[in-house]
């Protein structure tokens, strides 16, 4: 299964992003999708998880309220979007997939080459 994110970039502070993962190898509606961001000389953190039955999991208190994920399996792909950004959400941001949810990253099976996002303050 290999897993491939896209949308990334420059965004100013209070933007909106919309990050993709693309799914190929395997059935998306088979995973569970959890994101994971790195920011500059920082641990790896588990932002989120949506379930097979669609039910959304938030793990970092940093993005309630402003992050969510969705899916679409005919597409084999699932979406990440975050709105009112902070510049401490700048980082490489990971799009990760497992049958069940985890926000420890060693409990994820497979993981995309991540994508930067840039948010200028």
């Amino acid at each position: 299964v290999q897993l491939v994110e896209s949308g990334g970039g420059l965004v100013q502070a209070g933007g909106s992003l919309s990050l993709s993962c693309t799914v190929s190898g395997g059935a998306l509606e088979h995973y569970t999708i959890a994101w994971f961001r790195q920011a500059p000389g920082k641990e790896r953190e588990g932002l989120s998880c949506l379930r097979l039955d669609d039910v959304y999991i938030l793990y970092a208190d940093s993005v309630a309220g402003r992050s969510a994920i969705s899916r679409d399996n005919a597409r084999n792909t699932s979406y990440l979007a975050m709105n009112n950004l902070r510049y401490a959400d700048t980082g490489v941001y990971y799009c990760t997939a497992a049958p069940i949810c985890s926000r420890r990253w060693y409990d994820r099976d497979f993981w995309g080459q991540g994508t930067q996002v840039t948010v200028s303050a």
